[in-house]
């Protein structure tokens, strides 16, 4: 008798609580139950600050984190802010995939510096590794070779590069800011400065190779000093003497005169090389998008260019890179200009945020899921670059666009009107909400 009469209190006050919840409404904003699993959140996640705020960032968002009580590095902060106060949506765990240039060590030489990105500093980045480079007007980066191919972007001034391919036929030519060169692996080539700026040229390298590092590259100073001088003189037929002079040890960058603008190469019995090693960027119009632009450069356009594909993207203030993901490709991303933010999505519930500004390397393994939003005031600019022949990619928005309204709805619940609206094409860049 006592557990029944336990047992019909229970009743009794379950139905009390029953009768005194408010019934619910139409017009109410709060969802209702999922019939699988609840809705998203819908916490606030916007960006907390950027580099240049006047404050002292703390690890607080909405009603989570504390403050900061022991040392802090509030630059570094300041330029993180979706590391120090992640959004409530990360969850997991993603390997690092930033590395500001700023922190790699720097080669310094006499005509300029050189400093590398690779997998010995950013593990996730497994596919390609990236160089800054420095000359100084009329610097040499000697002639050289690599086991990896080498593609460029110029920031600033001129080079002029020089080759020789397999089949003896020789290539020169002087590219300007914003234009590339790629040499296949193993091809000697050699960068000058040119004095078309009085600071001379700055550029990045980018090897279709994660491991690569800029210290272990074919010169030829450091062959030649590691040779017998007999050895020497009977490969090229002359005297001992005639390498009384060579340097006994590499020279990697050197100062030397500039080169003259109408510098031609010497007349070659097998002529010159049939498939160009440049490639004018510059002067390829950008593609106009609703919230920036993009150039898109690969084999298709620039057919020596095997094994790197890339793009430059323009992102205006509020706007974002839509989206998307590589279906085969990793990514190499190097900002340009601006502050941007990204969450990666690597599945299994794994995402995580990691903010960007100039000068930084950003990494995006295949098939991971992605966008870049701009977060400052001001227009970012940054590459995507590719270990592969041809740009792909694809669209989130595009891919449900193309899918059966039904089989959309069934999974998000959106509303016909919202479904319907889906961009069927690319947009790559979209503007402000």
């Amino acid at each position: 008798m006592a557990k029944l009469a336990v047992c019909c209190l229970a009743i009794q006050i379950f139905a009390a609580i029953v009768a005194a919840a408010p019934a619910s409404s139409s017009t109410s904003s709060a969802p209702s139950s999922s019939p699988t699993v609840p809705y998203a959140s819908d916490d606030p996640n916007a960006v907390l600050y950027v580099p240049n705020s006047d404050i002292v960032p703390v690890p607080e968002r909405g009603g989570l984190g504390a403050s900061i009580l022991g040392p802090q590095n509030i630059p570094i902060d300041l330029e993180n802010p979706d590391l120090l106060a992640p959004p409530t949506t990360d969850n997991g765990d993603v390997p690092n995939a930033k590395w500001p240039m700023g922190l790699s060590h720097n080669r310094l030489q006499t005509g300029g510096w050189a400093r590398q990105q690779n997998i010995e500093v950013m593990s996730i980045a497994t596919e390609m590794a990236g160089v800054n480079m420095r000359l100084e007007a009329g610097a040499i980066r000697e002639l050289h070779w690599h086991k990896t191919a080498e593609w460029a972007y110029i920031f600033k001034g001129g080079v002029q590069v020089t080759s020789v391919n397999s089949d003896g036929q020789n290539f020169i030519d002087t590219v300007g800011p914003g234009d590339l060169w790629y040499f296949p692996a193993g091809i000697p080539h050699s960068l000058q400065a040119t004095n078309d700026s009085a600071e001379g040229a700055e550029f990045l390298l980018v090897f279709d190779d994660g491991t690569f590092s800029e210290d272990a590259t074919f010169l030829l100073t450091d062959w030649l000093a590691h040779v017998p001088k007999e050895v020497i003189a009977k490969n090229f037929q002359t005297s001992l003497s005639a390498f009384d002079e060579i340097p006994s040890r590499e020279l990697y960058i050197f100062p030397a005169a500039a080169p003259p603008d109408n510098q031609q190469a010497p007349s070659d019995p097998q002529g010159t090389a049939p498939s160009s090693f440049t490639y004018a960027l510059s002067n390829v119009s950008a593609t106009p998008l609703s919230g920036g632009s993009v150039k898109v450069v690969d084999s298709t356009v620039f057919p020596i260019s095997q094994t790197i594909a890339a793009a430059v993207v323009t992102i205006d203030p509020g706007a974002m890179r839509e989206m998307h993901w590589h279906p085969t490709q990793d990514e190499w991303s190097f900002f340009l200009e601006g502050n941007a933010r990204m969450t990666i999505f690597a599945s299994s519930s794994n995402a995580r945020t990691f903010d960007y500004q100039a000068g930084d390397v950003g990494y995006v393994p295949a098939s991971y899921g992605h966008y870049v939003e701009n977060i400052g005031n001001t227009t970012v600019t940054f590459l995507e670059i590719f270990k592969t022949d041809k740009y792909q990619d694809v669209s989130l928005q595009q891919w449900l666009a193309l899918t059966p309204p039904a089989l959309v709805k069934a999974h998000l619940q959106l509303s016909d009107e919202t479904i319907a609206g889906l961009n069927k094409t690319k947009h790559t860049v979209v503007g402000p909400a």
